[in-house]
C-alpha cells in the first residue's frame, strides 16, 4: 500500500518532512503513551532503536520495515522527553553503525552525540502585531547586524554558552539602541565542531543544544519580534560533517551524498546530493520547519556558487540538479511564507540570481554582492597615490548594481583567517586607519543595497574574530572606538530616517553619479533621488583638505549637511558645514547648478535638500 507522504518524498515534493519523520509524541491503538519513531534508510538491512527507554539495548527495539522502498517504524512505549537515542543500523555493507536520528528536534551536547526526544509544538508566541506587517522589504530599509552567538557574550566561567533567554536579554536593547533592523545568526543546527561556527552541521532540524531547546530559540525569536527586530537565519544546503554519527553513508549508502568524485568538498565535508530527490524534500523540509514553527524572517542560502557549479567552479559547468534545487526550495518557500526574505551568499557571476521563477531566475530575493565587497575593500587598503590608477574599483560596482537586488556585506568572512580585521584594512597610520574606516562605513551606506555588518565592526577593533572568545567589549570606554559605534548608529538612524537611501533603490532612476571620473583628486560624489526627497553624498579618499570645493547640484535652494565623517563626536577633526549650503547658478559637473563646501581630509559628507 503506498504511503502519500512518503511518496511525495522519495519524489522531491514534501515540504513537511518532520511531520512525518523523526520520533513524535503519540498514542498507541491501545491509547498507551509512547514515542514513534520513522526514519528512512533505503538499503538498510536491519535498524534497532537503542537509547535510554530500553537501556541501550541492541536487541530489544527492532523497527518494523513498513516500506519497501526503505520506510522504517517503531512505537516505544513509556518513551518521554528529553531521553536520549540512536538508530543502530545493519549497513547494506554488512557493518553496524550507531547513527543519530537525520529528524531529530533535539540533540545531546557536544562531545555527545545522540539525538534526544523533544515535542516542538504548542509554543504560543506573541508577535502577532509584527508577523501581521511583515514582508520582504524591498522598499524598506534593511540593516542587518550579523553575529555568532556563542562569541558574542563569550561563555560562562565553566565554559558553557550564554542560553537564548540570556542572550536575547542583553541584545534587543543594544540593536534597538544601535538602530539595526535584523539580526542574521550564523547557523544554530547542530554541529559538533566549535571551530565550524555551525557551518558543518550534523543535525538539520535540531536545534543547537550549545544555547537551550528549540522552544528557547522559540522565545528568543519572539522576544525580538516583540522588539520590532527581524531574525535571519543562516542556513546551509550543500555540505554537512563527516561525523561517523551523521547523515554520511547513513545505511552504508550514499543516502544522502554524492558518489564519486563528487562525494567532498574543498572544506573535507560531504555535498549533498542535490539531485536526488529525498535529499530535496530533506532539506526542504528543514528550511520550512524553522519557517514555521520559530517565525524566522529570512534565510540566508550559504555558499550558493557551490551549488550552482560543480565543486564551486564555473570551468566545471553547471550542476542543474543543484541549479534546479534552488529553484524548488525557493518557490517552496515563497509559495508557503510570501513574507520571507531569502538570500544568496553567491560569488559566482551566474545570472538572474534575483529573478523570478517565471523569467527562468533563482528565485532569491537578495544577493550578497561580493564583487562589492572586495573590490572596496581592495580600493581603501591602498595608499592614495595610487588610489587615481584603481577608480574602477569604487566605480565599477553601480554598472552591474541593477543586475540583482544585492545586499552589501562587511560579514564575517573578511575578519578571520589572518585577512584583518575592517580598521586592520585601512591604509595608514592610527588616526588615518580611523578616519578611512568612518569613511567606509559611510560610503557603505551611501550606496545603493540593503546593508549588513559583522559584530564587531561597530567596536573598530584591531583584534580578529574567534568563536574562542567574546567581543572586544572593552574597547568602548575608549573614545576613539566608541566614536565609530556612535557613528553606525547614527548611519543607522539616518539611513532608516531617509527615503532617498531605501525607497526604489533597484530602480537606476534612484542614483546619479555626480562626480565618478575625478581621479586626480579621488572625490566621488552621487546624487539619490526618491520622489519629494534629494540627497547628495560626497567622499573624500584622500588626506587632502579642501576648504572650499566647487561641486555641481541638481536643484536650486539650500543643502543641509545630514552627516559629515569628520565631526569631533566622531573623533574626526571638526571640519563640518554646519549651516545650510545655498546653490548658485552656476553649472558644474554637468549639473546646472553648484555648492561650495568644505571636505575634510579622507571625509564622508552627507547632504539633503531643504524642502
Amino acid at each position: 500500500m503506498s504511503i502519500e507522504w512518503f511518496d511525495n518524498y522519495l519524489n522531491g515534493n514534501s515540504v513537511d518532512a518532520y511531520e512525518h519523520f523523526g520520533a513524535h509524541f503519540k498514542k498507541n491503538k491501545k491509547g498507551e503513551s509512547g514515542m514513534e519513531f520513522v526514519v528512512y534508510a533505503p538499503l538498510a538491512k536491519k535498524i534497532n532503536v537503542i537509547g535510554d527507554f530500553n537501556s541501550w539495548s541492541v536487541y530489544d527495539s527492532l523497527m518494523e520495515k513498513i516500506d519497501d522502498r526503505g520506510l522504517y517504524r517503531l512505537f516505544v512505549k513509556g518513551a518521554s522527553m528529553y531521553q536520549s537515542y540512536k538508530y543502530h543500523i545493519l549497513g547494506c555493507d554488512g557493518e553496524w553503525r550507531n547513527k543519530a536520528d537525520p529528524f531529530a528536534f533535539f540533540s545531546e551536547l557536544r562531545p555527545a552525540s545522540a539525538s534526544r526526544t523533544f515535542d516542538y509544538r504548542g509554543f504560543i508566541f506573541h508577535d502577532q502585531e509584527y508577523m501581521s506587517k511583515r514582508d520582504r522589504n524591498f522598499d524598506k530599509p534593511v540593516s542587518i547586524y550579523e553575529m555568532h552567538l556563542g562569541s558574542w557574550m563569550g561563555t560562562k566561567e565553566d565554559g558553557t554558552c550564554y542560553s537564548f533567554e540570556e542572550i536575547a536579554d542583553r541584545l534587543i536593547d543594544y540593536i534597538k539602541e544601535n538602530g539595526y533592523t535584523h539580526i542574521e545568526i550564523m547557523p544554530i543546527t547542530q554541529h559538533p565542531f566549535d571551530g565550524s561556527w555551525g557551518y558543518q552541521v550534523t543535525g538539520y532540524f535540531s536545534v543547537d543544544s550549545r544555547y537551550g531547546n528549540p522552544k528557547q530559540l522559540m522565545s528568543f525569536v519572539d522576544r525580538l519580534h516583540q522588539a520590532d527586530i527581524g531574525v535571519i537565519l543562516d542556513f546551509v544546503p550543500v555540505h554537512f560533517a563527516t561525523d561517523e554519527f551523521g547523515l554520511a553513508r547513513f545505511d552504508g549508502s550514499c543516502v544522502y551524498e554524492y558518489t564519486g568524485e563528487h562525494e567532498f568538498s574543498q572544506w573535507g565535508t560531504k555535498n549533498f546530493d542535490l539531485g536526488k530527490d529525498p535529499v530535496r524534500s530533506f532539506l526542504i523540509s528543514s528550511m520550512m520547519y524553522f519557517l514555521k514553527y520559530f517565525h524566522f524572517d529570512g534565510l540566508r542560502f550559504d555558499a550558493v556558487s557551490n551549488i550552482i557549479y560543480w565543486d564551486g567552479n564555473s570551468d566545471c559547468g553547471v550542476n542543474q540538479g543543484g541549479v534546479d534545487f534552488i529553484k524548488r526550495a525557493t518557490y517552496s518557500i515563497h509559495n508557503e511564507f510570501n513574507d520571507v526574505m531569502v538570500m544568496a551568499e553567491d560569488s559566482s557571476a551566474f545570472g538572474n540570481v534575483t529573478k523570478g521563477l517565471e523569467g527562468n531566475g533563482l528565485g532569491f530575493d537578495y544577493k550578497w554582492d561580493l564583487g562589492w565587497m572586495n573590490d572596496t575593500l581592495k580600493y581603501y587598503e591602498k595608499d592614495p597615490i595610487y588610489k587615481p590608477y584603481h577608480n574602477n574599483l569604487l566605480s565599477f560596482s553601480m554598472a552591474y548594481f541593477y543586475s540583482e537586488n544585492f545586499i552589501l556585506p562587511l560579514s564575517h568572512d573578511e575578519v578571520v583567517h589572518m585577512k584583518g580585521t575592517i580598521l586592520n584594512k585601512m591604509w595608514g597610520d592610527y588616526d588615518t586607519k580611523f578616519a578611512l574606516a568612518r569613511n567606509l562605513y559611510a560610503y557603505q551606506f551611501a550606496h545603493p543595497g540593503k546593508k549588513l555588518n559583522f559584530m564587531g565592526n561597530e567596536l573598530a577593533t584591531f583584534d580578529e574574530w574567534s568563536e574562542k572568545r567574546s567581543l572586544s567589549w572593552n574597547l568602548k570606554k575608549y573614545p576613539k572606538h566608541d566614536s565609530v559605534s556612535r557613528m553606525m548608529r547614527d548611519l543607522n538612524l539616518i539611513y532608516r530616517g531617509n527615503r532617498a537611501m531605501y525607497v526604489q533603490e533597484y530602480n537606476p532612476e534612484n542614483f546619479r553619479w555626480i562626480m565618478v571620473d575625478n581621479a586626480a583628486q579621488s572625490i566621488f560624489a552621487f546624487k539619490r533621488e526618491v520622489e519629494g526627497e534629494t540627497m547628495i553624498f560626497i567622499f573624500n579618499m584622500t588626506g587632502n583638505f579642501y576648504n572650499n570645493y566647487q561641486i555641481g547640484v541638481p536643484y536650486p535652494g539650500e543643502y543641509e549637511e545630514v552627516f559629515n565623517s569628520d565631526k569631533a563626536v566622531y573623533s574626526g577633526n571638526d571640519q563640518y558645514n554646519g549651516l545650510p549650503l545655498k546653490s548658485k547658478k552656476v553649472s558644474m559637473h554637468n549639473q546646472p547648478y553648484s555648492i561650495v563646501l568644505k571636505i575634510a581630509s579622507f571625509g564622508a559628507i552627507y547632504l539633503k535638500l531643504k524642502k
